[in-house]
């Protein structure tokens, strides 16, 4: 029990530090390339801050418990909004001016969409999985042809703000990427480890633990994220890796888990998480679009989101202590 707790604390924090290694070595790799700044900021650093959910997500799959999989994938969405943009307003009301960001948020609501209705049958197929995968790849390119064709979007000065803020050699750049990847790796094998040894311990089941534990410790690099793009006034940066995290777990992290180890759903899953998962999202939408507010996220909103997620946590908290008792 105490070797599977320090794994999972160990696992969180150096999955965090791998994960933003990796971010950093990728997009300053991405520079060299000559990729535009608006393309780094959709594809690598809003997609790139997702890469712990990928890599723990696979690795459940893998070793057979795709429950987790699917806990820390919709778990993240979920403190994604509530709990990091939720603390960011409060911190800072986040006001988007981006269009890609915009253009984003009915997306997010149709993919998000898709999720829900793959669960009414209460199992996620290796059909779905590709189904999600098909999505993503076209999802993809639009952000692509997005990128390339709104280069003076509020989006790009924001990155190209932030990349010459932290300048990096070709060669570090590349290193860190190869080592982040390793460290991302070795830190979820310890992190999944550890949580189905508590899962086990306590009689859980590897779903609730996905949602809570994992899910919250692999949003910490949005967090992060968030919080120092909030600092520097870089708010179409903030809302955009959640919107680009959000959709990249939807569709690649379940999509990738689901095609390695199909699952049978359980019924909580459409009724309690995904309703949360859609809620949260159909919420942000309609805050970003609020023309009264000029599409703001007020601190009272942010709020209401951080005050949403704490009481979905706490409704998980409690399910995991009636089932250990």
């Amino acid at each position: 029990m105490l070797l599977a707790t320090v794994a999972i604390f160990a696992g969180l924090g150096l999955l965090t530090y791998s994960a933003d290694r990796f971010v950093d070595g990728a997009a300053a790799t991405a520079r060299y390339a000559g990729m535009p700044p608006l393309l780094i900021g959709i594809v690598i650093i809003g997609l790139g801050t997702s890469a712990p959910e990928l890599v723990v997500s696979v690795l459940a799959a893998l070793q057979g418990n795709p429950g987790l999989a699917l806990g820390n994938a919709y778990g993240s969405n979920i403190a994604n909004i509530g709990l990091i943009l939720g603390l960011t307003a409060l911190l800072c009301p986040i006001v988007v001016q981006s269009q890609v960001v915009r253009q984003e948020m009915p997306l997010l609501l149709l993919v998000t969409a898709v999720a829900v209705f793959q669960l009414v049958d209460g199992q996620l197929s290796e059909l779905d999985g590709w189904v999600l995968l098909v999505l993503f790849v076209v999802l993809m390119g639009w952000l692509i042809w997005q990128g390339l064709r709104r280069r003076g979007d509020a989006l790009a000065s924001e990155v190209q703000d932030q990349l010459d803020d932290e300048v990096m050699s070709l060669s570090l750049a590349l290193f860190w990427i190869a080592i982040g990847l390793l460290l991302m790796v070795g830190s979820s094998r310890m992190l999944v480890w550890g949580a189905v040894e508590i899962a086990r311990h306590f009689g859980v089941s590897d779903l609730l633990i996905g949602l809570t534990i994992v899910a919250l410790g692999t949003s910490l690099p949005e967090l992060a994220s968030a919080f120092t793009a909030v600092r520097k006034g870089e708010h179409d940066l903030a809302l955009g890796n959640v919107i680009g995290s959000n959709l990249f777990n939807t569709l690649a992290v379940v999509g990738l888990a689901v095609v390695l180890r199909p699952l049978a759903v359980e019924p909580e899953v459409l009724t309690r998480d995904a309703v949360v998962m859609g809620a949260m999202s159909l919420g942000l939408f309609f805050i970003c679009f609020r023309k009264r507010t000029g599409g703001a996220i007020s601190r009272k909103m942010g709020g209401v989101l951080l005050l949403v997620y704490l009481l979905y946590t706490g409704r998980l908290v409690a399910v995991a202590i009636q089932s250990a008792s």
